[in-house]
């Protein structure tokens, strides 16, 4: 058996042909740097400035009630993505319309008024990539391509091995070779293709630009269709405020690893505005990193907007991307709305997912005990405002990160089998 198995798919188009709607009520490639555009493609960067590219729109007149009849998961939105119209009827992994929960006791805790926490980690491979992975497959097959790839930290990989699977298209799923064991498995599982990578998540992601530039036909995710994999974070945006009851809350917290789904979570509320969807307010977005890969935060708290790179050293390793896309964007964002990023220790990552478990019981990986961390932090510092409405993101599920609390945690006692012995544990009390 070879190492990469290629199983059959009647939903992919020849390169060059795209069927008429292939990616629905998008109309080119635009340059947020210069704003060239070019046609729609399997291209990242502008052609004149070598800066990033994004879809442009034409958006018709949605409804909310249009949306509210739609599936229960991200294609309810399929009218604000760069997806076809007939989008439910190819085999996907059918993520999104994750819960919206109320945190009170969290809330509570930490001094807030209303708390929300946007939970991702029940998405199909827990974790909120599936979204965006399912927005880069049907980018794919429009263009044909006999590949779907990705470097990752983790559950991208999870999420394109097993969207593959699903779809029936051939997957090779690159890794950083000291990530955590359980994302390894989660991604082999359903690929016989995942190649562990000596090095960081920069050296994993060098190498597949590499590979993208070298063969032909190879859809990496977040390389060669970034511009359409990206737009699927703004499913969550999309979903906080039709949870909330078609508004925008006042205050988000959102991890930081590329900032890509910082940047597109606002994108969503500018584009709700814009369509009228909901009413336009006043917002402010926060962004959360490891002290051990921060230079977002390092960046704000410097007032520059110039990101220095750095080699990762953080047990949030999907948060691990020491040179960011689109940090810069992030900082734009968070200082335009009068939000700021943040970060916070290793150990604090561990007393967030604690926190989070204990008060909500969401057992969230260490990006979601970052995010945590970070909201807690903000709050001590009064850099956000407790009387706000607020959201925080849980981007993934913590039993892919088992290690990181895995010593902090365990029985409170160990007893033989008497009543004596458990009573003089104190746990009656």
């Amino acid at each position: 058996m070879s190492a990469v198995t290629t199983l059959e798919t009647t939903d992919v188009r020849t390169p060059g042909q795209l069927r008429p709607g292939a990616f629905g009520h998008a109309t080119g490639l635009s340059c947020r740097e210069c704003g060239h555009a070019i046609d729609l493609g399997p291209h990242y960067a502008c052609p004149e400035c070598f800066g990033p590219l994004e879809i442009a729109y034409d958006f018709p007149q949605v409804t909310r009630e249009e949306i509210e009849a739609g599936p229960s998961n991200i294609w309810r939105y399929k009218a604000l993505l760069p997806v076809p119209s007939d989008i439910e009827q190819s085999p996907n992994m059918e993520p999104g319309f994750t819960r919206l929960l109320e945190a009170g006791n969290l809330a509570r805790e930490l001094g807030l008024q209303k708390l929300w926490v946007k939970d991702d980690s029940t998405n199909p491979t827990n974790s909120f990539k599936d979204r965006v992975v399912a927005c880069a497959l049907s980018a794919a097959r429009e263009f044909g391509s006999k590949v779907f790839a990705c470097p990752s930290t983790g559950n991208l990989a999870n999420a394109v091995a097993a969207a593959g699977a699903r779809a029936g298209i051939k997957t090779v799923v690159f890794i950083p070779s000291n990530l955590e064991k359980p994302k390894q498995v989660n991604s082999a599982v359903y690929t016989d293709s995942l190649v562990a990578v000596e090095g960081n998540y920069d050296d994993v992601n060098k190498l597949a630009s590499e590979i993208a530039g070298e063969e032909e036909g190879w859809a990496f995710v977040n390389v060669n269709v970034r511009p359409y994999y990206a737009e699927g974070s703004k499913t969550l945006g999309y979903e906080i405020a039709e949870q909330l009851g078609w508004r925008l809350p006042d205050q988000v917290v959102i991890p930081v690893a590329s900032g890509s789904q910082l940047t597109k979570v606002d994108k969503a509320f500018q584009e709700l505005i814009r369509l009228g969807l909901v009413e336009e307010k006043p917002y402010k977005v926060y962004g959360a990193q490891a002290t051990g890969c921060s230079p977002v935060s390092v960046a704000y708290k410097a007032g520059t907007d110039a990101i220095r790179p750095v080699r990762p050293d953080t047990i949030a390793k999907s948060l691990a991307i020491g040179n960011p896309a689109d940090g810069i964007y992030v900082l734009d964002i968070c200082r335009r709305t009068g939000g700021a990023v943040e970060d916070i220790t290793d150990e604090q990552v561990r007393e967030g997912i604690l926190l989070l478990a204990r008060t909500e019981g969401i057992f969230t990986e260490t990006a979601g005990g970052t995010t945590v961390g970070v909201l807690k932090k903000l709050v001590e510092t009064g850099q956000l405002d407790t009387t706000l409405e607020t959201v925080v993101i849980n981007t993934g599920m913590g039993l892919k990160t088992l290690d990181a609390v895995a010593d902090e945690v365990g029985p409170a006692a160990t007893i033989p089998p008497t009543y004596s012995a458990f009573a003089a544990t104190g746990l009656t009390d």
